[in-house]
């Protein structure tokens, strides 16, 4: 990342801080890696791709009207934790921002977001697993 940032100063391209904006997150690919990974498992929650794309892009649509709000460390710790094991979810980063207390929480969608968030697909994980 930081060699992609000397090369674009050396364009004379003014360098922005990649915190500024909302990261980019290939969330189409993860979705259905999710869904499949859901119905594979046989789980009673198996969650549609195309819901899943949607949750994640709902949230992005909610980060992208608070990011400049929160703290720089803030965003950068989330993002971090939201992108981690190279599992990226906008659901993930919002919910960390929330527990954090720096995103206005907003009244869930009914039904709640789920996205590709890696704690539902820890606790289903668990859930087979108690069950075999």
């Amino acid at each position: 990342m930081k060699a992609a940032l000397f090369v674009l100063s050396l364009l004379g391209q003014p360098t922005i801080p990649i915190s500024d904006r909302v990261p980019i997150f290939n969330v189409e690919a993860l979705c259905r890696d999710v869904s499949a990974d859901d119905k594979a498992s046989g789980l009673t929650l198996a969650q549609d791709a195309g819901e899943c794309v949607r949750d994640e892009t709902i949230a992005q649509q909610q980060l992208s009207s608070t990011w400049l709000t929160v703290p720089g460390p803030a965003r950068d710790s989330c993002e971090g934790e939201a992108a981690a094991g190279g599992i990226e979810s906008y659901v993930d980063l919002l919910t960390c921002l929330q527990m954090a207390g720096w995103a206005n929480p907003t009244p869930p969608p009914k039904p709640p977001l789920r996205g590709a968030s890696k704690m539902r697909n820890a606790k289903n994980e668990l859930q087979n697993e108690l069950k075999n």
